[in-house]
């Protein structure tokens, strides 16, 4: 297997692999029952991206409660693998409590206000939180961070704060470059704004939801990033692993995420188009899916746990869809509302 040509990074003079190892799959099964709490067998998958041109590794201080930047920081250092050889990407936003290793996330939280209490401080995008969250980051990795991004946008506090505390760690040396994730394309443009106003340093990044079955960025946010060479790099360009198997396959995560169930029509027709399309080029459906993505000029997160998704994310970076198969497969979508987590 040949090795992977990196691609632009936006406007930075950097390059990232085509694919993103999305890093919340390794961690802590108290978080979340299909996570991969085996460490070798985590660093043999890493290990594997890596060796074949994966290079570029997203992950976020709330994945298993900061095992996941744990298990990224431990596998740098297992492998001596030299700091310039890789991208790193975390976000800031939700409470991690390194003090309590048992901490579940929202699910304790919500059973416990000692809880909420405790983590008061330790959520959101308040300055105190910021700096506090970037340095616990840089700690848990063992190194700097390449691209920090904001999991979710704090509407309870002016931007310009948020601004102004984002472009600080950056002249801290902690952070290289900051990236947006999941807000309004019109919030995403104020803050540009404010950004440049002021002379600071702008998102280079954006990072959300988009896939066959998910596609509302496509009115104004990849336009808009497009346009101004604002890297594109989706999360859940599988859709949480619906578009990877056929109709009615269930999954150790579908069986306890309500969020895959009772699909909406339009969705099972697309991913029965998926099917034939996989069937007739005789591959999976997950390259199938993941190809649709790379066709749109983006870099998508790809969860993998395994060294054959590894393999089929590889060789779904060359997989070229004709027109004829992207109108087929985009045919049945129509507009959907935006999901709760903007609001």
């Amino acid at each position: 297997m040949s090795l992977v040509k990196q691609v632009p990074f936006g406007n930075t003079g950097i390059k990232i692999s085509p694919i993103v190892v999305g890093c919340m799959s390794f961690g802590s099964k108290r978080w979340q029952a299909w996570i991969e709490d085996d460490r070798e067998e985590a660093f043999k998958i890493l290990k594997y991206c890596y060796d074949h041109g994966l290079r570029t590794f997203d992950t976020a201080d709330v994945y298993s409660n900061g095992e996941s930047e744990k298990f990224l920081g431990e596998f740098l250092k297992r492998y001596n693998i030299r700091r310039e050889t890789v991208v790193i990407l975390t976000k800031v936003y939700f409470p991690v409590d390194d003090e309590l290793p048992e901490f579940g996330g929202f699910k304790d939280l919500a059973a416990s206000e000692q809880m909420q209490l405790d983590v008061t401080n330790q959520r959101g995008l308040s300055r105190k939180h910021i700096l506090a969250g970037v340095a616990k980051s840089v700690e848990r990795l063992g190194t700097y961070i390449d691209v920090l991004q904001l999991h979710r946008l704090d509407h309870g506090l002016p931007m310009k704060e948020i601004m102004r505390s984002l472009n600080d760690v950056v002249m801290s040396g902690n952070v290289r470059y900051i990236g947006a994730s999941t807000m309004l394309a019109t919030e995403f443009v104020e803050m540009q704004y404010i950004a440049e106003k002021y002379n600071w340093f702008q998102f280079v990044s954006w990072q959300s939801q988009y896939n066959l079955l998910y596609r509302e960025d496509e009115r104004e946010v990849i336009p808009f990033a497009k346009k101004h060479n604002i890297a594109l790099i989706p999360w859940s360009p599988n859709a949480r692993g619906i578009l990877t198997r056929p109709n009615g396959v269930d999954s150790d995560r579908s069986s306890i995420d309500p969020r895959l169930q009772n699909l909406p029509e339009q969705d099972k027709q697309i991913i029965d188009r998926v099917e034939k399309v996989a069937r007739d080029r005789g591959v999976s459906m997950a390259m199938v899916s993941t190809a649709w993505v790379l066709s749109k000029g983006c870099s998508p997160i790809v969860g993998l746990n395994s060294i054959e998704r590894v393999q089929e994310a590889i060789e779904a970076v060359n997989l070229k869809l004709n027109e004829a198969e992207i109108k087929f497969l985009e045919e049945p979508y129509h507009t959907k509302p935006l999901e709760p987590i903007f609001n």
